[in-house]
């Protein structure tokens, strides 16, 4: 029964200091009550309209001038220290209250926080990126690149002092409570980016974000394979699992030594890069090896026998000889620079050109 009771106080506590602005809007019609009451009590004894205001204006604030006419009668005295009490409880109760709505305004002008909740509620189909880990800086980074809106959710003060320092929105707070996500403006979002090294969490977050959302695109981070599925399940529309694609990525700088002086030579080349990754299109460029399988194999040959994971649009020769759009029936040889259009996995496509060649005999190889 006691912590009930207490329960219940603490909560009509919390509801009587939670706001600055209703604390003094009580307090005042409390004393403006006060007042009046006080003014018609002197009123009824025969004081002038004026004189009753006056007394207790001078009572309330304390001033102490004086008495307008002689409190020498029951009443008055009753009536007096009536409006002292609680007049002056009431002042005091008002000033208690000013001090501290002028407090959290200028501490909230201080930390910037009625401007940052300014900024999120003008956001419209941003981007909100649940972590500022590795992953979550450089996705920032190309975000703010692209001047595409974004608003960072992060707890952790060291990271929220950098993405800050950055210039980037950042809000403080938990992004696997639905509150914090709600604060972030997920309503009017169109991506979340969950790109914490938990996957736990990950998961946690992506189940609030769809129940909130769903209509949202979600792409989720995963440290396991096995969390993708999870993820999927949870929600997420696209998976990224950062190992994989690193070490996916190292395999295709083997596989593909030549690309990137081939890329940086021209800046068409890299612009047509960009282009055929938005339609799961990638290019490469390779030195054909000596005894490799494509090796003195047609244009043709190589296409038909890749499956359609490539096609071949120009060959460079050592000699300085190059074919674009080369026919169907010229040879690959050793040496040769040969540009991909690569469709599918690029570390197959690859491993066709770096396979050994097989010798034949009659109709077989072997």
């Amino acid at each position: 029964m006691a912590d009930r009771w207490q329960r219940a106080a603490e909560q009509a506590a919390d509801q009587v200091f939670a706001s600055p602005v209703l604390n003094v809007a009580r307090t005042l019609a409390f004393v403006a009550i006060v007042f009046a009451l006080a003014t018609e009590g002197y009123v009824y004894a025969g004081w002038s309209l004026a004189d009753a205001a006056y007394m207790v204006t001078l009572t309330l604030f304390s001033v102490g001038y004086g008495e307008v006419h002689p409190i020498d009668t029951t009443y008055l005295r009753t009536l007096t220290m009536a409006t002292m009490i609680l007049g002056c409880t009431g002042m005091i109760v008002l000033t208690g209250a000013l001090v501290q709505l002028f407090a959290q305004y200028q501490l909230r002008n201080l930390l910037g926080i009625d401007r940052m909740q300014t900024q999120i509620e003008r956001l419209s189909q941003h981007s909100i990126i649940c972590g500022f880990g590795r992953i979550g800086q450089q996705l920032a980074k190309e975000l703010w690149a692209a001047r595409q809106p974004f608003i960072i959710v992060e707890r952790n003060p060291v990271k929220i002092a950098m993405a800050e320092a950055a210039g980037y929105l950042c809000l403080a707070a938990d992004a696997a409570d639905e509150a914090s996500l709600r604060l972030a403006g997920i309503d009017s979002a169109r991506v979340l980016a969950t790109v914490l090294p938990d996957d736990a969490t990950n998961v946690f977050i992506t189940l609030s974000a769809r129940s909130l959302n769903s209509k949202l695109e979600i792409i989720a981070r995963g440290e396991l394979p096995s969390t993708e599925t999870k993820l999927i399940h949870a929600g997420a529309d696209k998976v990224v699992l950062p190992t994989l694609i690193g070490a996916e990525r190292i395999a295709e700088m083997i596989l593909y030594p030549t690309t990137s002086r081939f890329v940086q030579e021209s800046s068409q080349v890299r612009d047509l890069k960009r282009g055929l990754h938005e339609y799961g299109l990638e290019i490469e460029a390779l030195t054909v090896p000596e005894e490799g399988a494509m090796t003195g194999e047609t244009v043709g040959a190589a296409e038909r026998r890749s499956g359609g994971a490539f096609f071949i649009v120009q060959i460079d020769r050592p000699g300085g000889q190059s074919f674009v759009h080369p026919g169907e029936d010229v040879r690959i040889e050793a040496g040769d620079t040969v540009v991909l259009v690569v469709r599918g996995s690029k570390v197959s496509a690859g491993a066709i050109f770096n396979e050994s060649k097989k010798v034949k005999i009659g109709r077989s190889y072997f």
